[in-house]
């Protein structure tokens, strides 16, 4: 008998208890502002950004309205101005590049390697191109950060690091984030804590911290932070700084605190169920495993393989095969944008070069999410379902 899956890809865990209890205390006063506060009460957001500077190892944290708005305000505060160029993955995903183009920059797009990782040689011959680097940990994947920070050092190129799905993983035991001038981290439902939207800035710099602070909207309330720089510093900014707000309300802030807590209980049962789709598929005729580098601790909260050198038609057979299955699938080689996946060469705002060895691995890069909903067990089904329709694929080629 034909296995078949029938749970859901997109359905989440339910909101803890004692996050769902944190919101109702906020609905119940009704300061759902992060500045309308009572006297004597610190506020949710505030608190918020106090616990991630300190889970992170930060000395500044703020909560904006979500991980996009948190890469622009990031791009701003380290100077950036239209016109400029600034250098990213070409294997991401579209808030990235939007990003740049938020702030009238120009993306320039660097490879990616079969590892879904940036490419250094690639990014070693195009470091005198631009003075920022946003670097897109994309689907989780760490590229060997101690070559790329000592490259960018030496270039004088300031790193933004994108860790919408790089929460609670680190590289040689520094968290995801840490590396860059910057780190930038996404709440949306999707991502590793859930408050439907949401972001998370981090950095040890003052300055930096203190304009992100004024560009996200605190008028002059910035004294009500609690991992911000001291108000002399925001004197230095204060008025030259304009207000494009984005920030993170109480509720939502109410809803993370519970859940950032929980972070390395819910890493490690991603990872659980990773493994298992990971042991499942390896060794599986045509497919490719992403092997992960002994230096990065990673968060298995979806999957990549590559399909190398398929054609078209064989590969979208085995998605649409799988699909029949109950598997949802999807492709990054797709000419077209489909929902969230699309490529480089589909931001036509953002001209670009061909890239060929990118081209390949990026056609051949198929993607699951991989929802806490599921079992370890479920897990192991599909992958036993993906092993024998790529099994059946490849042998019919």
């Amino acid at each position: 008998m034909t296995e078949r899956f029938t749970g859901s890809f997109t359905q989440q865990e339910p909101i803890p208890d004692d996050a769902i209890a944190a919101a109702l205390d906020v609905l119940r006063h009704g300061r759902l502002h992060r500045y309308n506060v009572a006297e004597g009460e610190a506020g949710e957001t505030a608190l918020l950004e106090q616990e991630f500077a300190a889970q992170t190892g930060a000395r500044y944290c703020l909560a904006v309205a979500s991980g996009g708005y948190a890469m622009a305000t990031a791009l701003r505060a380290v100077g950036v101005k239209p016109g400029d160029r600034v250098l990213s993955n070409a294997f991401t995903l579209a808030p990235v590049p939007g990003a740049i183009a938020s702030v009238g920059a120009v993306p320039e797009f660097v490879g990616v390697t079969e590892g879904l990782t940036i490419d250094l040689d690639d990014l070693a011959a195009k470091l005198d191109r631009a003075s920022v680097l946003l670097l897109s940990h994309m689907r989780g994947h760490i590229c060997d950060m101690d070559r790329l920070m000592a490259m960018c050092d030496a270039a004088q190129v300031t790193v933004i690091e994108d860790c919408a799905h790089t929460m609670g993983a680190s590289w040689r035991e520094v968290p995801s984030g840490r590396h860059g001038a910057v780190g930038c981290y996404s709440c949306q439902t999707y991502k590793h804590v859930n408050s439907g939207e949401g972001g998370l800035l981090v950095t040890d710099d003052e300055e930096l911290a203190a304009r992100a602070v004024m560009l996200s909207g605190s008028y002059m309330l910035y004294g009500r932070h609690k991992a911000a720089p001291s108000p002399e510093v925001f004197e230095r900014v204060k008025y030259v700084t304009p207000n494009i707000s984005g920030r993170m309300d109480n509720l939502r802030a109410a809803i993370l605190r519970p859940q950032l807590r929980n972070l390395g209980t819910q890493v490690a049962r991603w990872n659980e169920r990773y493994r298992a789709l990971e042991d499942g598929l390896r060794d599986t005729p045509g497919l490719t495993v992403i092997d992960r580098p002994e230096e990065e601790s990673y968060v298995g909260s979806s999957i990549q393989f590559l399909l190398l050198d398929w054609q078209d038609e064989a590969l979208c057979d085995v998605i649409d095969r799988c699909a029949a299955r109950g598997v949802e699938l999807k492709w990054f080689g797709a000419p077209e944008p489909v929902a969230f996946t699309s490529r480089y060469d589909s931001w036509r705002y953002a001209p670009s070069e061909p890239m060929p060895a990118t081209d390949r691995v990026l056609a051949g890069i198929v993607d699951m999410r991989v929802p806490l909903t599921f079992s370890a067990e479920d897990c192991a089904l599909i992958a036993r379902i993906i092993r024998s329709e790529v099994t059946r694929a490849h042998n019919a080629a």
